[in-house]
């Protein structure tokens, strides 16, 4: 497609992804990544927010040591979302990437949570 952004792109391959989500009924770990922060929550097939993490938060923010946006902060963040979790009785779990490539900082969260003890 030729005059279309990549912001446009990334959108809507997280749209379908989101639909293939939904249609299976699982809870979803939604990433998401800005300039400066990481973010992970895990929502429930009827959108509630069941448990969260960030690089904003306190207990986070102390161990990053001033940067927040590189993946030594993202693994950080999937191994705080993973503890918090692990007290939750999830079901099917499904990793919704927001349309990026499983690459640097959502690859660094991913393992972080596995390596934590979610499976998806």
């Amino acid at each position: 497609m030729t005059g279309v952004s990549a912001k446009y792109l990334r959108r809507r391959r997280g749209a379908k992804i989101r639909r293939r989500h939904a249609a299976l009924g699982a809870f979803r770990i939604a990433a998401r990544l800005s300039g400066r922060h990481t973010y992970a929550q895990i929502i429930s097939p009827d959108g509630n927010v069941l448990a969260a993490a960030g690089t904003p938060q306190k207990v986070l923010r102390e161990s990053l040591d001033g940067k927040y946006s590189n993946i030594a902060a993202a693994a950080a963040v999937g191994r705080e979302l993973a503890g918090r979790a692990s007290k939750l009785d999830l079901g099917r779990l499904a990793f919704d990437r927001g349309g990026r490539k499983y690459h640097g900082r959502i690859r660094a969260l991913a393992e972080a949570m596995r390596e934590g003890g979610l499976k998806f």
